[in-house]
């Protein structure tokens, strides 16, 4: 198995996990195939929807004594006539709806491995909500006694091992973290459908949240008996690879259509809200003068059309880094959905969350309403606000906000107070009180708000700007203030020095300016903006400024100052001896090679890369975070941009 980082947003991934019959892209679903009734054939579904895995259950081939033999002849995927991945569950859900399934846990693990499947699951221990926690902790250790019997029968085959714990945050992370000390290769999160089937959304947040607090990052995690489109993309945005459906076909049985803002009855639409095949195919008067089995056939077709639709639409979300826009359009659908997000606001969860951002992304941030003010990326900035910038002088002035950049549309007010008096700049800005010197910095000059907000996120707002500012004299701009020094001024600000020195000690760490600047400093601009863009030091180039996101790419020689006065292990990634002759040579760093990670970097940080006695070998762009470097084994863990080459 290989299973690697392409692509981050939020805490979502996309990744390619492969197989022994093929490659993956996650986020991904699993149409759950019946092999006793297939509705719609997984070579249908490869077909129409480019499938590349399914799920079927190896509990109903193992008692049908015709599919039992055939299956062990010629393997699962000859059964169900398929060339793609195939992953098998072991009939705990069965024993969930129907009561006790009489299996040996062992046994059925040896069947699924006996059969070719390329994912096996151990027979888990369903935990239903209702359950009282000491009942609960029995379930989640029987669970874990399994699987430790079991994965010494897996063979070649995957074996997915279930995070359980009923509604408990605790035995959810407890368990999450037995499994991953075992060697199992995937985590689905079990337990859950009566949760999704009552809408408690809200508890299916602590529950995934919890679960991937205690896993191995670089295991796919895998969302059990998720099938309906309208959860997928918070659910991806939290971590999740992996969903399964028997929706598409248990609704259409039904006479239920699934939309991406839920499901309606096929019965009481006039119109068909969709644009799908099927849907522009037929009218709705003409799906009701169809047979009985081809309305229910058609009607899955389509769910699976809006489901695999939707995985497109997070995969470039998740790529394009506006995942969590789409996140809070889609809760905005579900009043159930919309109340789940609040859960995010904790500050656990914020703080665990923020860990998983990029540090910028290719898009602008935008405002979808009050939950945007708790996104990771903003709750960053006000955390790095109080720990790593410090306001220089006793009195602010404080304007309204204009056009961003504030520094420019503000540049002739700047000026004139400037020249009377040192003072600091801020903007009361929609995102929370903005220091004119951060301006350009994502995602401050990156951001689409309209003129009115909610009363919401003005309360948030003023909250943050009262603590920023409440050890400081206000002055509240307008056009007739008067802002004046008692006695002449010695020595104005500079501020493109102080510019960039907030900018560095708001990148890289409170006081790194200090380390990274020296007093003989000379900063370049565009000739066409006006925008600095290259900062040298005693003649050697440091940084530059980036024009798309106002943070600095390091450059070799600002490596070298930083590794000099920065303490270990402050912004390094620490490689194996294996790699440093490769590193040297300008190659990139892969994850198999890290160990260890100053644990403050983030996706797409700037690094420094040394060896083991901490030897300055280069520096880089970071991709995955600490805990995914030292997890997983296969992929690129920091970009090399430069390095000391050999003598």
């Amino acid at each position: 198995m290989t299973f690697e980082i392409k692509e981050r947003d939020a805490a979502g991934r996309l990744c390619h996990f492969t197989t022994k019959h093929g490659n993956v892209t996650t986020p991904n679903l699993l149409p759950v195939i019946n092999p006793n009734k297939m509705m719609i054939t997984p070579k249908e579904m490869k077909k129409r929807f480019g499938t590349e895995i399914l799920i079927t259950n190896s509990y109903i081939i193992y008692k049908n004594p015709e599919l039992k033999k055939k299956a062990l002849e010629s393997g699962v995927h000859s059964l169900i006539d398929f060339d793609g991945s195939v992953m098998t569950d072991s009939g705990t859900f069965q024993s969930y709806v129907y009561g006790d399934v009489h299996l040996d846990p062992v046994e059925i693990v040896q069947f699924q491995r006996d059969i070719g499947s390329d994912i096996g699951t151990i027979l888990d221990v369903f935990g239903t909500p209702n359950q009282t926690k000491k009942k609960s902790e029995q379930g989640v250790q029987e669970t874990i006694e399994r699987a430790k019997r079991s994965i010494p029968h897996k063979g070649e085959m995957l074996l997915a091992c279930p995070v359980q714990g009923s509604v408990y945050p605790e035995l959810r992370e407890h368990c999450a973290r037995q499994l991953s000390t075992l060697s199992a290769d995937f985590f689905p999160i079990g337990g859950v459908v009566p949760l999704m089937e009552n809408q408690r959304y809200s508890d299916l947040v602590r529950c995934i949240l919890a679960a991937k607090q205690g896993l191995d990052p670089s295991k796919p995690v895998h969302l059990f008996g998720a099938g309906h489109p309208l959860i997928f993309s918070l659910a991806v945005a939290l971590g999740c690879d992996f969903f399964d459906s028997s929706a598409y076909a248990k609704y259409a049985n039904d006479g239920r259509m699934i939309f991406q803002w839920g499901t309606e009855k096929f019965e009481d639409l006039r119109e068909l809200p969709c644009s799908c095949p099927i849907c522009s195919k037929y009218s709705t008067t003409e799906l009701k003068e169809l047979d009985e089995k081809e309305r229910t056939l058609q009607i899955a077709l389509h769910n699976l059309y809006v489901s695999f639709s939707e995985l497109k639409i997070i995969r470039v979300a998740l790529t394009e880094g506006w995942l969590w826009e789409l996140v809070e359009q889609r809760a905005a659908s579900n009043p159930f959905l919309s109340e789940a997000l609040r859960v995010l606001r904790e500050p656990t969860h914020q703080q665990w969350l923020e860990q998983y951002e990029p540090t910028s992304k290719k898009t602008a941030l935008f405002y979808t309403g009050p939950q945007t003010m708790y996104r990771p990326l903003i709750f960053r900035y006000h955390t790095r606000l109080f720990t790593r910038y410090e306001p220089l002088f006793h009195t602010t002035v404080v304007f309204p906000e204009g056009t961003k950049p504030y520094s420019m549309f503000y540049s002739k007010e700047m000026a004139n107070i400037l020249k009377q008096k040192n003072v600091n700049l801020v903007v009361r800005s929609t995102l929370g009180p903005v220091p004119f010197e951060l301006d350009e910095m994502y995602p401050l000059a990156q951001s689409v708000f309209p003129r009115s907000i909610d009363q919401e996120t003005r309360e948030k707002t003023q909250q943050v700007m009262e603590r920023l500012l409440k050890d400081t004299e206000i002055i509240v701009w307008d056009e007739h203030v008067s802002i004046q020094s008692e006695e002449p001024l010695k020595h104005p600000m500079d501020f493109d020095r102080r510019r960039i020195s907030a900018v560095a000690d708001m990148q890289f760490g409170h006081g790194v300016s200090e380390a990274l600047f020296s007093e003989k400093i000379h900063i370049i601009k565009s000739k066409r903006t006006g925008k600095i863009r290259n900062i040298i030091c005693d003649g050697a180039h440091v940084v530059s400024m980036r024009a798309e996101d106002g943070l600095f790419t390091l450059k070799i020689d600002g490596g070298r100052r930083l590794h000099k006065r920065l303490k270990y292990p402050l912004l390094r990634v620490v490689v194996a001896d294996d790699a440093v002759p490769f590193v040297k040579a300008g190659k990139s760093v892969f994850a198999k090679f890290v160990s260890e990670c100053d644990p403050d970097l983030r996706p797409y940080d700037e690094c420094l890369i040394v060896d083991k006695q901490d030897m300055f070998l280069g520096i880089g762009r970071t991709l995955l975070t600490r805990d995914e470097m030292l997890s997983f084994r296969h992929g690129m863990a920091v970009k090399t941009r430069d390095s000391i080459r050999e003598e």
